[in-house]
């Protein structure tokens, strides 16, 4: 699911929410690092609509490699790192 040609924008998503701070432009009321970030936010960096950059960042919610959180009117996502180590757990073993 994440090696196709959208898959690259899915590991680049989860690449640029590793450090948001450093790929992304502060905000005024949240946290980049406790919050995250926008689907308004990953659409600009990947240069694609909102709508499509939404798709990807539910696929990775979906899949358990984001969290979604809601503050005043829109929804951040971050990375779950813990969800994240064990999906690379199980590919170290070969799954």
């Amino acid at each position: 699911m994440l090696r196709n040609t959208t898959g690259a924008s899915r590991l680049d998503i989860l690449h640029w929410l590793k450090d948001p701070a450093a790929h992304f432009p502060p905000r005024r009321h949240a946290d980049l690092a406790g919050d995250g970030v926008t689907v308004r936010a990953v659409a600009a960096k990947l240069g694609v609509s909102r709508r499509v950059a939404g798709a990807q960042l539910d696929l990775l919610v979906r899949l358990g490699l984001l969290r979604a959180k809601g503050v005043r009117y829109r929804v951040y996502y971050r990375r779950d790192e813990i969800r994240i180590a064990e999906v690379a757990r199980m590919f170290e073993k070969g799954w």
